[in-house]
């Protein structure tokens, strides 16, 4: 009995075996997205970081992701330097994901660059990258959607839905987020210091 594609045409040998190799490579990154998850409730920062890097997260010195963190394929994210990622967060890494130095992420945040294109007849994925520059704060359960690139210094206020890019030391809020003020300070030094322990 052949095997059909789902517009019911049959498929070849090599179709079978593309799409069988894809499927494993598929499971065997869920498996490892499983086990990071259980890791990211493990009350050390340190363990976590340990374990994050070998799953292949870049995650630059002095930086914490605390407990909760979520990954989508952690091969594709980098992390600098004293950058500061909040409980609860949603990290995707289907597409390039660069986070910046000094970054301050809140709570629950969450970052997508992959999503389903709606005209697609398959329903199927399109991928873009997200860029975070330094110095950028995110608020509490904002979101970062595909194809975002946030300047240095920028803010985005809690529950923000970012569907385009924010300038430099601009402050946007809202769904989608607008520009709603400018952060003063441009000259920035600051370092975030040290994250709490059992976080």
């Amino acid at each position: 009995m052949a095997m059909k594609n789902l517009f019911a045409e049959e498929m070849t040998k090599e179709e079978i075996l593309t799409r069988g190799k894809r499927r494993a490579s598929t499971v065997g990154l869920e498996f490892v997205v499983f086990l990071l998850h259980l890791i990211g409730w493990f009350p050390s920062h340190h363990v976590r970081r340990f374990c994050y890097r070998l799953a292949g997260v870049k995650i630059g010195d002095g930086s914490t992701l605390h407990m909760g963190t979520r990954f989508y394929d952690p091969a594709h994210i980098t992390i600098g330097t004293d950058t500061i990622i909040g409980e609860g967060a949603v990290l995707d890494g289907r597409a390039a994901l660069h986070i910046g130095d000094h970054v301050d992420f809140a709570s629950e945040v969450m970052i997508y660059n992959a999503q389903h294109d709606l005209e697609s007849p398959t329903f199927s994925a399109e991928m873009a990258p997200v860029v975070i520059k330094d110095y950028v704060f995110v608020g509490p359960r904002a979101i970062i959607l595909p194809g975002v690139t946030l300047e240095k210094g920028a803010v985005v206020a809690a529950g923000a839905v970012v569907t385009k890019d924010v300038e430099a030391f601009s402050v946007v809020g809202g769904i989608p987020a607008k520009v709603i003020g400018e952060r003063n300070l441009k000259e920035l030094h600051y370092r975030l210091g040290r994250a709490a322990w059992f976080r």
